[in-house]
């Protein structure tokens, strides 16, 4: 899963020399170009660098690391004092960690304020909110399991949801270690059976806990607290055992070191995006980091130390928190606001630009906070730091909201829906007002849905409970629209591409005095097969439940018109299939076949041509620039071949065929018709659009 890593700055990298009786601490450089090694794989991934397509992978490398560092600290303090400072404790993250995180997040608002689309400014001002109190990876995994906002660009903040895991592993672990300090409090070197068992418990639970949430709910699993907390405790684990782990063979240390690294770089080589993690993929990575901290702990001579000790890995390793906040939103705003489009030399070129930021960062934020004895002495100072600094990125991110990039445009567009509406050549007026809009240039004022309004367009029937989302097994009950007393029944089925039409449906099912059953279900294709869902990283079987469950109830209910839809590109075939246009249209004759009786019209509307991207950002980010956002019908139509083998197999025996494409454009797709937003993202079109294509979608169906 790509733009979405980042890494904390944990402590001075040192180890104990015995945790459980005391010792001095000692520079680990072995661990320091080991961070330069993840930052790198991160870096060059979303980069887009080929062949890196693991690189996320890192984010894991540091929760291992940092797991082993913190905890370090941690058992050094409880032997030397017996007992650990919570207050401490947090001066030193917050001195450590929100100087160049409030910089970066300031940046990152003001440069997403001047160059963004005025349409995303909103979400990401809310997403620097929920980074400044360690909440934004529960915001993206909410995000990332919401339909209509799982395909939105990734945000400039979303970096920061490692962050947010590590302070919530920390909110819990100090204590935890207080516990087992006060149960074993007798025993004078404290004893490590108490922190081993939590621990076990912990890796234990959350390793079992990502597993499952992988294989059902892959957001939530890539950035929960719930799931990522085995990594941190792994590396815990070692910490707890750095004395014994000292005395290791050296040669055997030697290896051991060898093949975790080996195993960190064989991930970021073998896994990519279609790599389900973390799960049990996960392993591999925490294992090779774990092996090479609890091998370095012997400080073997011919260990992976002669190349993590080289000086650029440790001038890397040095930098690499401030190169994590600073390169990831560098790549997303410096593009547009350079005006150029993304690419790998581009990008490297920025990634650059970002190391050095992180530089001056490092040495004029980070050390100079940090290291102000004020502040090292009193705990409270470095506490109320960290409060100034987290109410200042709130206070930033909730003005900026207060006073949002302009949006309105300016001239008024004729009334699409009352021209179309009022005209006997209903189809003529139409296509004579798409042709018109592709000669004009600018936003008009009375643009309908607005821009910053377009986010939350949507068929009632989502907010009715009455669209199947992911998660839904069975067919939606109840949920009459229309007419609920009419004699006739009409059934809507397919994904969020025939939801879309359900608002001109519903129009002309309470003229025509129909009863409309909506049975629609996100990402889940009418025609039968098995979709792969690109967010779950894994077969949808949720839908072929739903759309067993479905067609059942229609069969049952016999009604007098079904009326299916579903987006051509919405809905991959498992890697396995060989032909997966033939089993697409197969899967279309399955679908009607089950469905069909003598008393029932059969309707097929095909997929809408597409945005050429999101259309509200695109018209967002220069409202002067309309027509950079039209693009050739040609390329708006998704799996042509797929379309026609599509209908040659329904022509037989479906009743009426639809073809949406010249509602919506001539040889060239406007996103902008007279005063409508064709578009609400970049492939549904928006409610008022379908309203006014109501009566020329009445004209269309067979009568009942």
């Amino acid at each position: 899963m790509s733009a979405s890593l980042a890494t904390t700055a944990p402590e001075t990298v040192t180890t104990p020399a015995a945790p459980t009786t005391g010792g001095a601490f000692s520079f680990r450089p072995d661990i320091e170009g080991l961070r330069a090694v993840a930052v790198g794989a991160v870096v060059l991934g979303h980069a887009g660098v080929p062949l890196v397509g693991g690189g996320y992978v890192g984010v894991d490398v540091f929760f291992v690391i940092s797991g082993f560092l913190i905890t370090s600290l941690l058992l050094k303090e409880r032997t030397a004092k017996g007992t650990i400072s919570i207050a401490a404790f947090y001066a030193r993250r917050a001195t450590r960690l929100l100087p160049a995180a409030t910089v970066v997040v300031a940046a990152t608002l003001a440069g997403a304020w001047l160059w963004l689309p005025a349409t995303r400014y909103p979400s990401i001002a809310f997403d620097a909110l929920a980074s400044a109190v360690y909440g934004v990876n529960f915001r993206l995994a909410a995000e990332g399991t919401d339909y209509l906002n799982a395909e939105s660009p990734p945000s400039p903040l979303q970096h920061f949801w490692s962050l947010a895991v590590e302070e919530q592993f920390y909110l819990v672990w100090p204590l935890l270690l207080i516990v087992a300090t006060l149960a074993w409090r007798r025993r004078r070197d404290f004893g490590r059976a108490p922190i081993v068992v939590v621990l076990a418990l912990v890796i234990a639970g959350s390793l079992a806990v990502s597993v499952l949430y992988t294989a059902d709910s892959g957001p939530w699993a890539y950035f929960g607290i719930h799931t990522r907390a085995w990594e941190l405790a792994a590396g815990a684990v070692v910490a707890v055992f750095a004395t014994g782990l000292s005395a290791m063979n050296g040669r055997a240390a030697a290896v051991l070191t060898w093949a975790g690294l080996g195993g960190i770089v064989a991930t970021v080589f073998w896994f990519d995006e279609s790599t389900v993690f973390p799960g049990y993929a996960a392993i591999l990575p925490v294992a090779g980091t774990v092996a090479v901290i609890a091998g370095g702990c012997a400080r073997p001579t011919g260990g992976a130390g002669l190349l993590l000790d080289r000086g650029p890995l440790q001038f890397v390793g040095r930098t690499s928190y401030g190169f994590y906040l600073w390169h990831w939103p560098i790549l997303l705003i410096a593009p547009v606001a350079l005006g150029a489009s993304p690419s790998v030399p581009l990008n490297l070129l920025l990634s650059l630009v970002a190391l050095l930021i992180s530089i001056g960062s490092l040495h004029l934020v980070e050390n100079p906070v940090r290291r102000r004895m004020t502040l090292k002495r009193a705990p409270s100072w470095g506490i109320g730091v960290g409060v100034s600094l987290t109410g200042v990125t709130a206070l930033v991110a909730v003005v900026t909201l207060a006073f949002p990039p302009a949006l309105s445009g300016s001239g008024v567009a004729p009334d699409t829906a009352t021209l179309v509406a009022e005209s006997d050549s209903k189809a003529e007026t139409l296509t004579a007002l798409i042709e018109e809009s592709l000669t004009v240039s600018t936003v008009p004022a009375n643009l309908t849905p607005a821009l910053d309004e377009a986010d939350a367009d949507r068929p009632v029937i989502y907010d009715d409970g009455c669209h199947a989302e992911r998660e839904v097994v069975t067919a939606q009950s109840g949920c009459v629209y229309g007419d609920e007393d009419g004699d006739k029944t009409v059934v809507l089925m397919g994904d969020s591409h025939a939801a879309q039409w359900f608002p001109a449906l519903n129009l002309i099912a309470e003229q025509q005095g129909w009863r409309l059953l909506p049975r629609t279900k996100s990402s889940c294709s009418a025609p039968a097969i098995l979709p792969y869902n690109s967010i779950l990283k894994r077969d949808y079987h949720e839908c072929v439940q739903w759309r067993d469950d479905t067609i059942a109830e229609i069969a049952d209910m016999e009604p007098d018109m079904v009326i299916m839809s579903s987006s051509d590109a919405d809905n991959n075939q498992p890697q396995e299939e060989s032909d997966p246009d033939t089993a697409w249209a197969a899967g279309w004759f399955e679908t009607y076949a089950q469905v069909m009786s003598p008393d029932t019209r059969l309707v097929n509307i095909l997929d809408t041509p597409w945005a050429k991207t999101d259309a509200p950002d695109c018209l967002a980010a220069d409202i002067h620039r309309v027509q950079d956002c039209s693009q050739p019908l040609a390329d708006a139509i998704r799996q042509p071949e797929r379309r026609q083998m599509s209908i040659e197999v329904l022509e037989p025996f479906v009743d009426t065929i639809i073809d949406p494409s010249s509602w919506l454009c001539t040889d060239t797709c406007p996103v902008i018709v007279g005063n409508l937003l064709v578009y609400r993202d970049g492939h549904h079109i928006t409610t008022d659009y379908a309203l006014m294509l109501a009566p020329l979608l009445s004209e269309r169906l067979p009568r009942i």
